[in-house]
């Protein structure tokens, strides 16, 4: 299976599959694969996936999701940059009341030059785990996968080839043009 790593093509698809997509979800939700099993099929696409895609060539996480910034970050970000914490956080951050924390007050994220990010040691914990494929439980986030699917090429990729992978061991939920 190619790797589809345009983002315009991959945004396209993703809302052509939406539907598929969450009967998918349902499907995993539902089947009698273990989460430890579907980690470990999610965990090794990911490595695969993740090998052959430089996402410098993309950034397009860095362009449209606004990670949660913790505390640690906030202070990790101003002493990375030189600053006070009450000044990192007047110039770039708002409260996000939702998520309860802060976010960056623009998108793309201020930090983001030619698709490179110039605090990379220092960026926020959200930053460091996404796009959050190699984390445990997948089936009980794979709402963000979907959600994720149309912004990440990794997320894409990873998702296309769990379809591939595990769709077969169940019903194919009237999609068979998935073959």
């Amino acid at each position: 299976m190619r790797l589809e790593t345009d983002i315009q093509r991959i945004k396209q698809r993703a809302e052509q599959q939406e539907e598929r997509n969450w009967a998918f979800r349902c499907f995993l939700k539902g089947c009698d694969l273990s989460a430890k099993e579907i980690d470990s099929v999610v965990h090794a696409l990911n490595e695969e996936v993740s090998s052959q895609i430089d996402c410098t060539k993309c950034g397009n996480c860095c362009k449209v999701v606004q990670p949660i910034l913790k505390l640690r970050d906030i202070k990790r970000l101003a002493r990375y940059l030189n600053l006070p914490e009450d000044a990192f956080r007047a110039e770039y951050l708002q409260k996000d009341d939702e998520q309860q924390g802060d976010i960056f007050k623009i998108r793309p994220c201020p930090f983001l030059q030619e698709n490179r990010c110039t605090v990379y040691s220092s960026r926020p914990d959200d930053c460091r785990s996404y796009p959050h494929l190699h984390k445990r439980d997948f089936v009980f986030r794979v709402n963000q996968a979907v959600s994720n699917c149309s912004v990440c090429p990794i997320v894409f990729n990873v998702y296309e080839r769990l379809k591939r992978d595990l769709w077969h061991k169940g019903p194919r939920l009237e999609f068979p043009e998935y073959e």
